[in-house]
């Protein structure tokens, strides 16, 4: 009995060890905790979706969903266009243009500013690289290659969309973080500079070189270390002088995309997860349907689909998400684009979709 206890106790302080590297982020107190006990999102020592989130978080059910042997891997090769390094050492020419880097990463220039969401080119999505989902395709650049990015934006900070390897290289070339509040205590445990990191709540707005930074409502959860709430979740709106843009973040379906739409649009490109949803997930995941009538509510005039083909995160198979949200922009005279990972879209010029996803 001495022996077992003495086992548990030596794996208690371990765990708490662990919990304490890096990777797992920083802790939250001072001016930073007091700031985040004023937002109207704060109840009850942590943040809430409004009404409260309605999951199903059964072991067993959420298990017995996994194992049903849907296969989640690719069927395709996936095409991975290669962006040049020079390319982002030129200053961005005017205009509205996307790249999509797979997942929820995607690098946009946007009236002469990059901006970047959820920035991940690490190869597993895990506080450690041995362990954890592995990308089913590269970058279409090197981390150590990725540079000129004015502006970063991040919607929560669960590891497919907050990656340290990322982070700290972007924050050596000056770039600045816009975050919800308490994720800037992440960035500074990883020795991003304070004047690099802007914490913001819903409806806060601020600027960087002539255009504007939203942080916008959405539908989802937090935490690092465990899923407590700890740290606010956000969608983004930029809106330049000539050219606009979302991104949805990880989110549920709700009335906060029409609210969105009245307060700031109209929106040019929208950019909305449509993977990563489950029965008991569509709550704080919506599914591809919900994604496409997101968009309708945003008034926005293109769609490109995010947050599918990268990672193994969920029930469903692997192409799934693409395929329905196709069939609902059909349906629904949604403008749809399909890029390939790495290849340029531009705003008002024509894009031919090229189904690269099919059998």
């Amino acid at each position: 009995m001495k022996v077992f206890f003495a086992l548990t106790a030596a794996l208690v302080v371990l765990a708490y060890g662990v919990f304490q590297l890096p990777p797992f982020g920083g802790s939250f107190d001072g001016e930073r905790l007091a700031r985040m006990q004023k937002s109207p999102q704060w109840a009850q020592g942590r943040f809430e979706n409004s009404p409260k989130q309605n999951t199903d978080d059964s072991i067993s059910k959420n298990f017995k969903l996994y194992n049903q042997g849907i296969p989640r891997d690719p069927i395709v090769d996936i095409p991975v266009m290669a962006l040049s390094a020079q390319t982002l050492r030129s200053k961005p020419a005017p205009g509205l243009r996307a790249i999509w880097f797979g997942h929820a990463t995607v690098l946009i220039e946007v009236d002469g500013v990059r901006v970047m969401t959820d920035p991940v080119l690490s190869e597993r999505v895990s506080p450690f690289q041995w362990i954890g989902p592995k990308r089913f395709h590269a970058p279409p650049i090197e981390l150590k290659n990725l540079t000129g990015i004015d502006a970063v934006v991040i919607s929560h900070d669960h590891y497919d969309h907050l990656d340290q390897a990322t982070i700290t290289k972007l924050s050596q070339d000056g770039t600045i973080f816009y975050v919800g509040l308490g994720i800037g205590a992440h960035l500074e445990r990883w020795k991003v500079p304070p004047n690099q990191i802007v914490e913001m709540d819903w409806w806060e707005s601020t600027r960087i070189k002539g255009i504007e930074i939203h942080c916008t409502p959405t539908r989802h959860y937090s935490g690092r270390k465990k899923m407590d709430n700890s740290t606010l979740w956000a969608s983004w709106t930029i809106k330049g002088p000539k050219h606009s843009f979302f991104f949805s973040g990880d989110t549920g379906y709700s009335k906060h995309f029409s609210e969105i739409a009245k307060k700031l649009g109209p929106i040019d490109l929208s950019l909305i997860k449509i993977g990563a949803y489950g029965e008991t997930w569509l709550d704080i995941h919506m599914d591809p349907e919900s994604a496409i009538q997101a968009h309708l509510d945003l008034g926005a005039k293109t769609m490109l689909p995010v947050h599918w083909a990268t990672f193994d995160l969920s029930y469903h198979a692997w192409a799934e998400p693409i395929q329905r949200a196709t069939l609902s922009a059909r349906s629904k005279s949604v403008h749809l684009i399909t890029p390939r990972i790495g290849e340029p879209f531009e705003f008002g010029a024509p894009f031919q979709n090229l189904n690269w996803f099919q059998n």
